[in-house]
């Protein structure tokens, strides 16, 4: 697993302190402790301000932003509070359950403390919340991340009242960035961050002043302004709310948000700030791919008898996977005390004396052997597109968190990424994937587009082998096998688990879509292999799988897609639909049919087409013996554009199209079969 690169400004941590902010529209001051009174023309409010059908609406959201150096809190203090008004019932159901959540952004803990919530009831009395209504519970985003939060149900919630309430985020550890909401799940009539910073006082390395400085996207926020005692507010008015939807962009090429760092004041366009930053980074590196006799005999060990510039390559990379463990991953055997514990490799040969290090040193060894071995290799730093698009109108080196090399092969670059473990050779992460890549350079920086892997190389193959009852009962043997970036995912997230929570993950999967099921016999192979498919094999009971009625029984035939629920269950969409990377499917299920029963004018389900796009291609059919039937199903998805390059973000405008070829093949994903029940020979015939 790729760690965050390290921070070379660490010494400039954002200095923030506590301070009271200026009145919010008609909200009076924060006190320093206790609620804020309540304005009359808040509860006497009938309808929302930002968004005519909002079924509820934040009235003010203030924010005071600290810093804390001493004692277990240490790192930024985000304290927050909260206003806001219930217009209906359907606002009533979504704001009395509240999860504050505590994601892991970027390795950093965040913790939710001090909760306090009341409601406001509309002739004005007041019923707190208790303290011992607060828990924690694990909640699921609507991109499969699961978080952990602070919940808490608000006491007597009604429309027409008015909810409130204030906690503190802390997030543990420096940071030079920070990052700052504007938007919530409804609408906000009004935001506040105010925060104390002391840039005029910050000095870097090169002996230059930095100062505090903010970007927004996606929003328009006002200017910082200064306050007497040094501290700077900002605000933005009538925010439309954000709401999460099924596979859409990053949440942060999404919502409004503020970039709150330090920087000094150069005057330099991006084109200038881009080129001076390949130059550093290319002269930081060089060192880093020192090539000594060592590494050049090693190089041509590994490339022995290899004729061809991508045979040499395939052979370096297997090469210093097979020589090299990386310390962080699970799988190496090492504990986090034995990792701080070990020294640094200074150079590419140490990495491969020792034969351990992070992705770093095992990046920096393959780039060592391909110069050695002839090739041009460089660093290159690419954006993570998991988290937010690269922007290169912004002069700051900010989104650029991952690494990899760049190697010349005939006039083109090629990358790879040896450091991730479970990634293979001729692709990267699917977060890397796709988008600009800035190739170090003496003389500037390189923009390369990075390809996009085929839907060949991410594959989901699943097998199954099963009997029928005659009360529906399905019974048999199944086998799944994941490639590419869907193994790669998968392995990330099991490498921590033991045997016994990944079988119970698996168990987890089936029962969501199967009720009653029972899996046993359960294998779960290569979940720690870098360079093997991941594999599932198990048996399964699934009592009710066919519906009996009568004599007849009706079958569902795409055995690994029932009880899936619909791609894209809502009519409209706000948001761009977001696919990570092409992949494909390929399924084949045999079934062998029940005693006394046979087809009743069964029909197989059809094909369904969507141009170069996309092909979904099933097929049903029984044996000469009309004892089995056997299903065969085909998907696969690559989005191009005219010059082959994949796409993965579609605009709303094409959301009603999209819907209805994934609800097509949903529907033919659900197709049944019926069976009856054979007549019985007549007594007396042979």
């Amino acid at each position: 697993m790729k760690s965050q690169r390290p921070n070379p400004l660490a010494q400039l941590c954002l200095a923030l302190c506590l301070l009271a902010p200026a009145a919010a529209l008609a909200a009076p001051a924060l006190q320093d402790k206790g609620w804020l009174p309540v304005d009359p023309a808040h509860l006497a409010m009938k309808a929302p301000v930002v968004e005519p059908d909002a079924d509820a609406e934040v009235i003010f959201w203030e924010v005071r932003v600290s810093y804390e150096s001493g004692g277990y809190d240490i790192g930024t203090n985000l304290s927050h509070y909260v206003r806001i008004k219930i217009f209906t019932e359907r606002g009533r159901e979504s704001q009395s359950r509240v999860d504050l959540l505590s994601p892991n952004v970027r390795g950093r803990e965040t913790r939710i403390k001090d909760i306090a919530a009341r409601t406001i009831k509309p002739d004005g009395t007041i019923v707190e919340l208790k303290k011992e209504d607060i828990f924690e519970r694990d909640v699921v985003r609507a991109n499969g991340v699961k978080v952990k939060a602070k919940t808490f149900a608000l006491p007597a919630v009604e429309p027409g009242a008015i909810v409130e309430y204030r906690w503190r985020e802390v997030r543990n550890g420096i940071a030079n960035y920070e990052r700052f909401d504007f938007s919530r799940d409804i609408p906000v009539q009004f935001v506040r961050y105010t925060i104390k910073g002391a840039g005029e006082a910050l000095v870097n390395s090169e002996g230059e002043y930095v100062g505090l400085k903010a970007r927004t996207f996606h929003g328009d926020m006002t200017p910082f302004k200064k306050e007497k005692d040094g501290s700077y507010s900002t605000t933005m008015s009538n925010v439309p709310a954000f709401r999460e939807e099924p596979r859409m962009p990053p949440e942060y090429n999404v919502r409004p948000w503020m970039l709150a760092y330090y920087a000094p004041d150069r005057k330099r366009t991006p084109e200038q700030f881009w080129n001076d930053f390949g130059r550093q980074l290319y002269e930081e590196h060089k060192s880093a791919m020192k090539v000594n006799d060592e590494i050049k005999r090693a190089a041509a060990e590994a490339t022995a008898g290899a004729t061809t510039d991508d045979e040499k390559l395939d052979r370096l990379f297997a090469y210093v996977r097979a020589k090299v463990k990386n310390v962080h991953d699970a799988a190496s055997g090492f504990t986090s005390e034995q990792v701080e514990k070990m020294k640094a490799n200074k150079s590419p040969s140490d990495t491969l004396k020792r034969g351990v290090g992070n992705w770093h040193d095992i990046d920096m060894l393959f780039a060592a052997l391909a110069i050695a071995s002839g090739f041009d290799a460089r660093v290159a730093k690419l954006a993570d597109r998991g988290d937010t698009f690269f922007d290169l109108s912004f002069a700051d080196d900010y989104f650029l968190r991952t690494e990899n090399i760049a190697v010349k092969v005939g006039d083109r670059w090629r990358f790879y990424d040896p450091g991730s473990t479970y990634i293979p050779k001729g692709m990267l992460r699917w977060r890397e994937e796709g988008q600009a890549a800035l190739v170090s350079d003496p003389k500037g920086a390189i923009l390369v587009h990075t390809p996009v892997s085929g839907p060949e190389k991410s594959a989901e193959r699943r097998r199954g082998k099963f009997k029928l009852a005659e009360d529906g009962t399905l019974e048999g043997e199944a086998r799944i096998e994941y490639t590419g970036h869907l193994a790669y995912d998968m392995k990330e997230r099991y490498e921590s688990l033991s045997p016994a929570e990944r079988e119970e993950a698996l168990k987890d999967r089936f029962k969501a879509r199967l009720g009653g099921v029972e899996l046993s016999e359960v294998r779960i192979e290569n979940a720690t292999d870098p360079d093997k498919p991941l594999t599932y094999s198990f048996r399964i009971r699934v009592p009710g799988y066919a519906q009996r009625t009568g004599k007849r029984l009706f079958l569902p035939v795409a055995f690994f897609q029932k009880g899936n629920d619909p791609l894209f269950p809502t009519a409209t969409r706000r948001h761009n639909v977001y696919f990570y990377y092409p992949w494909s499917e390929e399924d084949s299920v045999e079934i062998t049919l029940p005693e006394g029963f046979e087809l009743d004018n069964a029909e197989s389900p059809g094909p369904v087409k969507a141009g170069p796009v996309s092909s979904y291609e099933p097929r049903a059919a029984v044996t000469t013996d009309g004892r089995t039937l056997v299903y065969t199903r085909k998907f696969q998805f690559n989005p191009s554009d005219t010059n082959g390059s994949a796409i993965v973000v579609f605009p709303p405008s094409s959301y009603a199209q999209l819907k209805r070829y994934f609800d097509e093949v949903h529907k033919q994903d659900g197709h049944t079969i019926s069976l009856k029940q054979a007549a019985a020979p007549a007594a007396g015939s042979k």
